[in-house]
């Protein structure tokens, strides 16, 4: 008799028959949601700017960064699931180190301006190096690479960022206590939720829905200047609930980023930014570009401890984007995009088992009882 449900065995504990069509259909269905998600997101853009005559270059080389880097990790996953990963990881570092700011024009260094872009990718950096020790069938591999992982969370320290260092160590824990998760849905449930509740603690700021003192022990943080942009986006996605102002356009419109000698045009944090200059529409294409990538971590075929560091670091990523301003950079999309496609990708040689006892990777079969 054969076990319902993914990834079911026979008794004699052998594969079903029908188990690589199923997955290749989970497959299939997660990367046609991607499809749909990122081409609308482009779509939407490209409506608002034209109502609002705003400037949608910025969302669209966003959207393109997660596809090209989505697709490469997807690619050289598949051939270089340990390789590409590690080459990631030190790309991320090297980043950072060689070009601070990761981008040219006025530097909002605190306390999450570049600063948030730095956190952001040696924390996508750190998950990469754990995902490669994941994957690596040798001892002394895996230890390494999770030093390496560690080394982030120090080199973050060592270059002011604060947040670098939590995140990078909250992944490595995260990667650890992975390897003795036995449902990944669970797992990344819980990490959604983590993400929702951070941004959700960003809109009541914004909207002046929580008590004062919290504010001001928050503006002691992140700065009065930073609270007041996140209340401009609030009040100006109230003047046009559905298609915001127009992308490209809070600069001009914001009274608190025209009246500062240095500012970049943004409010330093991306759901409240998409909320601002593209409406609730924009908002919800938004979240659903971050549910479809758990979604793929979910229904990929890569072991349970691989698929909840990455959605680990995605969520932290989504935690510093809400209070910040790293999706404004290209080699933030572009590591998320090629992080959540190697996690997602099928490695063309079997892996070792990397999963909790008791347990055994998605679509594997069972050993024979012996």
């Amino acid at each position: 008799m054969v076990r319902g449900g993914r990834g079911g065995v026979g008794s004699s504990g052998m594969t079903s028959a029908s188990e690589p069509g199923a997955d290749g259909e989970r497959r299939v269905a997660s990367d046609a949601a991607g499809v749909v998600v990122l081409g609308v997101c482009a779509g939407w853009s490209l409506i608002a700017a034209t109502v609002h005559d705003g400037r949608p270059e910025g969302v669209l080389l966003a959207v393109l960064a997660v596809a090209a880097g989505y697709a490469a990790g997807r690619i050289g996953g598949a051939l270089l699931p340990v390789g590409l990963p590690f080459a990631g990881a030190l790309a991320g570092i090297g980043l950072t180190v060689a070009v601070p700011h990761l981008a040219p024009g006025p530097q909002i260094t605190t306390p999450l301006g570049h600063a948030g872009a730095t956190a952001a990718v040696l924390t996508l950096s750190a998950a990469a190096a754990c995902c490669a020790a994941w994957a690596a069938p040798v001892p002394a591999t895996r230890i390494a690479l999770r030093l390496l992982a560690a080394g982030t969370a120090v080199l973050a320290a060592a270059l002011g960022s604060a947040t670098g260092c939590v995140t990078c160590l909250a992944v490595l824990l995260c990667s650890l206590a992975a390897g003795h998760t036995r449902h990944r849905g669970a797992g990344l449930a819980v990490l959604a939720a983590v993400a929702a509740l951070v941004t959700g603690l960003t809109w009541a700021v914004a909207a002046r829905a929580v008590p004062g003192g919290f504010v001001a022990a928050l503006e002691g943080r992140l700065t009065p200047h930073r609270v007041q942009l996140w209340q401009d986006a609030w009040h100006l996605l109230r003047g046009d609930i559905v298609m915001g102002v127009g992308p490209g356009r809070f600069g001009e419109l914001s009274a608190t980023s025209a009246q500062s000698l240095l500012s970049d045009g943004k409010p330093h944090s991306a759901p409240l930014q998409q909320a601002a200059e593209q409406g609730t529409v924009g908002l919800a294409l938004l979240a659903a570009a971050f549910g479809w990538m758990l979604f793929a971590l979910w229904r990929g075929p890569r072991p349970t401890p691989v698929v909840l560091t990455a959605g680990s670091a995605l969520t932290a990523l989504a935690a510093i984007a809400a209070i910040g301003n790293a999706l404004s950079f290209t080699a933030v999309s572009v590591g998320a995009g090629l992080l959540a496609g190697t996690a997602t990708a099928r490695p063309l040689t079997d892996e070792p088992p990397r999963h909790a006892p008791g347990t055994r990777p998605r679509g594997a079969g069972r050993a024979p009882a012996r």
